[in-house]
């Protein structure tokens, strides 16, 4: 095959993900198109590749350890760095030391991180690492699971959601005293790269339809520049359908007919706000993993990013999440087959076995649902493949 003709970087990315045999996470490093960094080496020793974990607060640290025994279990070829980063910290060091760890693994898995400090030097964590690796889309997977009760069925929308500006920029300040202004930041590149990630990925998974969620009523300047530029973009997608909808009203319209969206391109915090909107309507938060996609790194967690400290240590914090996040995590290393494994051990206990978590209605605990998956796995012939058994 030959590449003939002005492509974008992008373009090529996306051709070689589709016609070579390599892993997302080898394409990643090897095409880096955006963002200048500091180039250190990837972490992969014998076909074993190393990942950097971050546990979090709350609940993060308990569901990092049934990961973990889920990959030991399964013989997964998965070395975990884990960092721990002190949410009462006054300093970013431990911050600094977690994003050298990304940049030298390349790939991450992580729980939510707790910033309990209120002083304005010291950054979200989690905001914080998403810029600095300039992980500049959030993508979530909403897909209802046939034995959990809920408001809607036959769920199956995707959100791709911006991940770096907007709200999310971190640029407050005190012009006079009692009057703070908060900076919102929409940019052309990166309205752009996230819309064309939402096209690209409705073309290559068979989607129908995307929406473009913005408040463009009202902010005139960034939400008209985000509708604008993704009106732009689309008209590269001839076969895919384009329309916009106002926040507000996609809410409402979540909530009472979900099944009109496909895939939803989205800015940063209409993001947060349609998936927490959406995973609640059709289970809550303990089911979806949320992926961080940048040039150069990926990063892995549950979808909606909560902390759940009021059940930390009682042995009830669903774990599906956590480990979905896992098993995306081993689908861009390239180790389908544990994915594969993995992803249908957790099929088989929620939707076939019924091992619910209190969450779901049901009254299992934790270890229930770990315990189950690892007994799916037993029926299973699980052990290492390397690299090349997948080409």
């Amino acid at each position: 095959m030959y590449l003939i003709g002005p492509f974008s970087s992008f373009s090529v990315i996306i051709f070689l993900r589709q016609n070579c045999t390599v892993s997302a996470f080898e394409l990643q490093h090897k095409n880096p198109v955006q963002r200048k960094v500091e180039q250190i080496p990837k972490a992969q020793y014998g076909g074993r590749h190393t990942v950097t974990m971050l546990p979090g607060g709350g609940i993060g640290p308990e569901l990092m350890s049934y990961v973990r025994e889920v990959f030991r279990f399964a013989g997964v070829p998965v070395d975990f760095e884990i960092v721990d980063i002190d949410p009462a910290s006054e300093g970013n060091d431990d911050l600094e030391y977690a994003i050298t760890s990304i940049k030298r693994n390349g790939v991450a898995i992580k729980g939510n991180i707790e910033t309990k400090s209120e002083a304005t030097g010291i950054l979200s964590r989690n905001v914080a690492l998403r810029n600095e690796l300039d992980l500049y889309v959030n993508v979530l997977h909403c897909k209802s699971f046939n034995a959990i009760p809920a408001h809607h069925q036959n769920v199956d929308v995707v959100i791709v959601r911006q991940n770096t500006e907007g709200e999310y920029a971190m640029l407050e300040h005190e012009s006079v005293r009692g009057v703070v202004e908060s900076m919102k930041v929409v940019t052309v590149e990166n309205a752009a790269r996230v819309a064309r990630f939402a096209f690209e990925f409705a073309k290559n998974n068979n989607r129908k339809k995307v929406t473009t969620i913005h408040k463009a009523n009202i902010m005139k300047l960034a939400d008209g520049l985000f509708l604008k530029v993704a009106r732009d973009i689309a008209k590269e997608y001839p076969d895919i359908q384009h329309n916009d909808m106002i926040i507000d009203n996609c809410c409402m319209q979540l909530v009472s007919n979900p099944h009109q969206f496909d895939v939803m391109n989205t800015t940063n915090l209409y993001g947060s706000i349609t998936s927490n909107v959406l995973c609640g309507l059709v289970g809550g938060a303990g089911l979806f993993s949320g992926r961080n996609y940048g040039d150069h790194y990926a990063v892995f967690e549950p979808g909606t990013r909560n902390t759940g400290t009021a059940i930390a240590g009682k042995n009830v914090a669903n774990p599906v999440a956590m480990l979905n996040a896992a098993v995306d995590m081993l689908y861009h290393l390239g180790h389908r087959y544990h994915a594969d494994c993995i992803s249908d051990a957790l099929h088989k206990t929620i939707d076939i076995d019924g091992i619910h978590t209190p969450d779901l209605g049901g009254s299992n605990t934790s270890t229930d649902i770990v315990q189950n998956v690892l007994k799916h796995l037993a029926e299973k012939r699980t052990y290492w493949f390397p690299a090349y058994a997948y080409m």
